[in-house]
């Protein structure tokens, strides 16, 4: 039969052309309208949450249960629409649905490592335990955690590699971004150093640094001097912390060292080689 003769010879055609022609306009519309409001609504209401808090743990959790419930968002308003959309055009959704139940089955076995990382990553969103802007090791992996899916974590390490974690392949999480951290140095000087003048030096330039105006701000309590902690080959070690902010361990660390080595210098305190 010709197509076009069908439709000059039956104008009814026309007409149910046209209504199934129009119903599938206002479910795309719908739909089209559905994903702009998911798109906007979520971060609208990230943002007032937001704005109820001043706790920056909160705000990255926020940010990335956002991310995650849009994605989840268009997914879903998706699906649903290719579906009655298939409806419209006369498909029955039924038995796809059914072979799609069979096929499930068939490659359930198959897809198991895929349902794992969907399923560890749902609990490592509701549980709190890594959030988008967290420093993090996972999967003997460290590095800046630049994106979090219900699928994977991605990781910016030191270097710059980029690293994509199945949520599958997680195990243990170990998340230095959570409330505070220690700056943790350990230094060795040699036997014949005065170990009680070195302890007074570990003191005022812990004190110096608690009164500059950039590190202070960083530092969150008192010196915690541990002292000697090991006899090693060539040196007596001493060990010491200062409890500081989230991430700022290595700045701390890193002004701190300086400042030492600086003072063992002028006071002559004689750091051994290994």
């Amino acid at each position: 039969m010709n197509i076009s003769n069908y439709f000059i010879n039956d104008p009814a055609a026309w007409i149910v052309l046209a209504h199934t022609g129009l119903r599938i306009g206002v479910i795309l519309a719908i739909a089209w309208v559905m994903l702009a409001l998911s798109r906007n609504l979520i971060p609208m209401l990230r943002r007032q949450l937001q704005k109820q808090t001043d706790d920056p743990e909160q705000h990255k959790r926020l940010e990335t249960l956002g991310r995650v419930f849009r994605y989840a968002a268009a997914v879903i308003i998706t699906l649903i629409t290719g579906m009655l959309v298939l409806s419209e055009i006369g498909i029955s959704i039924a038995p796809i649905l059914a072979s799609a139940g069979v096929i499930g089955i068939a490659i359930g076995f198959g897809a198991q490592s895929l349902i794992k990382d969907y399923f560890n990553g749902f609990f490592l969103l509701i549980e709190n335990q890594v959030h988008q802007g967290d420093v993090v090791t996972i999967a003997e992996l460290g590095g800046f955690v630049e994106e979090v899916t219900l699928r994977y974590i991605r990781l910016r390490d030191y270097e710059g590699t980029v690293h994509f974690v199945p949520n599958g392949a997680i195990t243990t999480v170990s998340n230095r971004s959570r409330g505070f951290a220690f700056a943790l140095v350990d230094i060795g000087v040699a036997y014949r150093e005065d170990v009680e003048q070195v302890f007074q030096v570990i003191r005022e330039v812990a004190a110096e640094i608690r009164a500059d105006a950039d590190l202070g701000p960083l530092i969150l309590d008192d010196l915690d001097l541990a002292g000697v902690d090991a006899w090693a080959d060539s040196a007596v070690m001493i060990r010491f912390r200062i409890k500081v902010r989230p991430l700022q361990q290595w700045t701390v660390k890193r002004a701190f060292l300086l400042r030492l080595k600086n003072e063992f210098d002028r006071l002559g305190i004689e750091i051994p080689y290994p």
